[in-house]
């Protein structure tokens, strides 16, 4: 998109003519159907154009085709989906390229949609040509839409309201929008001049004020300065430095290994305020015989001031898996040529370092008032529960139950009255003709969707929290029913407590 003006006055123009052609992902979904918006998300074009070649004209279906399927529209066929914008204001917003009386998309265009704490929003992004558009491999300075790494970040995001906000690496500016919900000021950084043109546009058509936008690497264009939260779906991608080998702006740091996620989590305390805190993706390297997560760890403790952690492991690749998913992510095809040139630098890069496997996940780290309280270095791989409104809410309130149970001993833990989460299930597993279960497993529906191996005296407690009754109470009463030492089983329970309040499955 070089040389994208973003003439202001013909903003309002492009917003009111995609509200006009009902440019929404239930629409687009609707137009084409279930299956062939799944192909999409596959890279796969050709079951949305044949179902549109089923339809009847209509602005929505040139549009899908210009912007969202990429294809060649003729001009007239634009001027009536664009009204009030026009062919003009279009190249002049650089959208498109015309050439005579046909139109191109100069960039993608799409609705988007989701559901977090403040309800449901939609949204019109406008990002770089993918690969499916363009038809080969993507340039070095691409600028992402709304992927599946954006998508988690956004659905992790602490919903509370807070004074500030800063979003490391902008992008097309999607997270610095979702911040702008609960964020009264954001601040929005990139290495990228180019991308901060696609975020100020995307600003402008969906009406997001109080967004600052500022060009520079990592925390160089905040120096000085702390926010209450900062989020950062950052340049991650662990990449060979070697000649040959795309630096891609999006996903590339310019450091060795997982260098730059190592810096972020050092540098980020001090651009925190008290109790602030970051949300980011992130990959970190198993090396040799090493931990990946204790290198996190590691990265944690040299902060030069204290911070809280709960980082979370998601996935794990090895060496040629992980080469293999950025290689194509990039637009390189396996059995070329070129794949199997940078599939033998990214080896070489591995080799260099004994790095075996490369581990993904997210990282929240709260500057911490004193000694830090929360050292929570977790794999939790696998499906995620029902959470329709993201995995925030949860965070935010699993921080809270945190700091309550944290603040209390024993005693006081032991007058807590807590209740049951509605999404928890129980499970009993019994060999045939059996009395006593060989398993019990607490199910959580929502979150995380942990799972809980519990005993009989751990069942017996979670069933008897409804609010009424205390905690040491029901151990009493369990310890009397069970005929074991109360104290005993109260040493038992209760770090068991904590544990249940602090994943949710218990609510004080």
């Amino acid at each position: 998109m070089k040389g994208m003006s973003e003439p202001a006055d013909r903003i309002p123009d492009l917003r009111a003519d995609l509200i006009a052609a009902g440019l929404t992902v239930d629409a687009l979904t609707g137009l084409w159907g279930q299956e062939a918006a799944e192909a999409l998300h596959r890279g796969q074009r050709v079951p949305a154009e044949r179902a549109l070649a089923r339809r009847e004209p209509s602005a929505l279906a040139t549009l899908a085709r210009l912007f969202v399927l990429g294809r060649a529209v003729a001009g007239t066929d634009v001027a009536v989906a664009l009204p009030r914008l026009g062919v003009d204001g279009a190249r002049e917003l650089g959208l498109v390229t015309v050439d005579d009386a046909t139109v191109t998309a100069a960039v993608d265009l799409r609705p988007y949609s989701f559901v977090d704490a403040a309800g449901p929003a939609d949204w019109w992004i406008v990002s770089d040509l993918g690969e499916l558009a363009l038809g080969h491999a993507l340039p070095e300075d691409h600028v992402l839409g709304v992927g599946g790494a954006s998508l988690t970040l956004s659905g992790l995001m602490l919903q509370r309201t807070v004074d500030s906000a800063l979003d490391l690496g902008t992008g097309c500016g999607i997270q610095a929008m979702h911040a702008a919900r609960h964020a009264r000021r954001v601040v929005a950084t990139d290495i990228s001049a180019r991308a901060l043109r696609l975020a100020a546009l995307n600003l402008a058509l969906n009406e997001i004020d109080g967004v600052e936008l500022r060009l520079g690497s990592m925390f160089e264009p905040v120096a000085g300065e702390r926010f209450d939260h900062i989020v950062s779906n950052p340049p991650f991608v662990i990449t060979p430095r070697a000649e040959g080998v795309p630096a891609y702006e999006y996903r590339d740091g310019g450091m060795v290994g997982d260098g730059l996620v190592a810096s972020f989590v050092r540098g980020c305390a001090e651009h925190l305020t008290e109790g602030g805190v970051a949300q980011l993706l992130g990959n970190w390297e198993y090396r040799g015989a090493g931990d990946g997560l204790e290198r996190v760890r590691e990265w944690v403790d040299a902060s030069p001031e204290p911070l809280d952690a709960w980082v979370i492991e998601r996935d794990v690749e090895d060496d040629v898996r992980y080469a293999e998913t950025w290689i194509r992510d990039g637009g390189t095809r396996p059995g070329t040529p070129d794949f199997e040139r940078l599939l033998g630098a990214w080896l070489d890069d591995f080799a260099a370092r004994d790095v075996r496997s490369v581990g993904f996940g997210y990282l929240l780290l709260r500057r911490a008032a004193g000694v830090p309280t929360l050292r929570r270095f977790e794999r939790l791989h696998g499906s995620l529960g029902a959470n329709e409104a993201g995995l925030g809410v949860h965070l935010g309130e699993a921080l809270a139950a945190h700091d309550l149970q944290a603040a209390l001993d024993d005693d006081e833990l032991a007058r807590l009255r807590p209740v049951v989460a509605g999404d928890v299930t129980e499970e009993r597993h019994l060999w045939p003709g059996a009395d006593s279960p060989t398993a019990i497993l607490l199910r959580q529906g929502g979150g995380f969707g942990r799972v809980v191996s519990a005993d009989t005296g751990l069942a017996a407690l979670v069933g008897a929290c409804d609010g009424e009754l205390a905690v040491g109470a029901i151990v009493a009463a369990l310890a009397h029913l069970l005929e074991v030492d109360e104290p005993a089983l109260r040493a038992d329970l209760l770090p068991a407590v904590r544990a249940l309040l602090v994943d949710r499955f218990l609510h004080a």
